[in-house]
């Protein structure tokens, strides 16, 4: 199996007891946070060609978790209260989850996907674990009725009101990315949710 795409809802439950189980044994090791990634695809870093997903056991929260800790309540909740209210960004939303393409992204496509109500607790404890996979793949299903099959990394953010953030790896980060942290990106959030929302229409129409 190429894809993450791929996985029928079964096999998605699956990857979602896998990373419960994995994810006490980390913690029960001395590892109190898990990073859980997918690497799709050679521009994406795969080390395998068969879609396949990664659970890295730290010792700590990494920078990129702590940079999103504040003083001053959620920032997911106050993101979510604008998008929801805007609207343009929205692509799906189903069972509490919601997807939505970034606001200011760094790449085409790239994606938020997050409850709706704020959570507290680990992502790997929720009830929302296996449909939150379901709809990356889901996402990735679209994407690919768009783009074709894409390169793609997508991980979890397993602190405070977790989210998975998907990155499609359609262009790649020059020296301006790379070296001054301006990213430069092709296709307007907007436009890309509204792509994303008709790719739903077509496969429903094909199906």
């Amino acid at each position: 199996m190429r894809s993450f795409a791929d996985l029928n809802d079964g096999e998605v439950g699956g990857v979602a007891l896998a990373w419960r189980e994995r994810a006490r044994a980390a913690r029960a090791a001395g590892f109190p946070y898990v990073h859980a990634l997918l690497n799709e695809g050679r521009e994406a870093g795969a080390s395998l060609p068969h879609s396949h997903t990664q659970l890295a056991w730290l010792k700590e929260a990494p920078p990129a978790i702590v940079a999103e800790e504040g003083s001053d309540g959620c920032a997911v909740c106050r993101h979510l209260e604008a998008e929801l209210a805007s609207g343009e960004r929205l692509i799906a939303e189903s069972g509490g989850l919601v997807v939505l393409t970034a606001y200011g992204g760094r790449l085409p496509y790239e994606l938020l996907l997050t409850p709706r109500a704020h959570v507290e607790g680990s992502a790997f404890e929720s009830e929302l674990l296996a449909p939150a996979l379901g709809l990356v793949s889901e996402s990735l299903r679209r994407l690919h009725a768009l783009e074709g099959p894409a390169p793609v990394n997508a991980w979890l953010h397993d602190r405070g009101h977790w989210h998975f953030e998907v990155l499609p790896r359609l262009t790649v980060f020059a020296g301006i990315e790379l070296g001054a942290g301006i990213y430069v990106n092709s296709l307007a959030p907007e436009d890309a949710a509204a792509a994303l929302r008709e790719a739903e229409s077509r496969n429903q129409a094909a199906g």
